[in-house]
């Protein structure tokens, strides 16, 4: 009753490759539509240009908003 056949067994095989290949497909979908979703946030998002100001101590340019202190004496941020 339980004994093996080689029917039974290429079956067997059969099934268990359409559900190998299945899961397969069903993950390599959700990253194709993950990454279809991150082109559309990065195509919606636009560039800003952002006003530099030069540090009057050390000279170097920094984003007007993001002025940090430069870690040199004397330094006004």
């Amino acid at each position: 009753m339980f004994g093996f056949s080689l029917l039974k067994l290429l079956v067997l095989a059969a099934i268990i490759a359409a559900v190998w290949y299945g899961f397969k497909w069903v993950g390599r979908y959700g990253q194709v539509q993950q990454v279809k979703a991150k082109k559309q946030v990065r195509q919606n998002q636009t560039d800003e240009a952002a006003d530099m100001i030069p540090c009057p101590k050390c000279g170097v340019y920094v984003p007007e908003g993001e002025a940090a202190n430069c870690g040199r004496d004397g330094c006004p941020y």
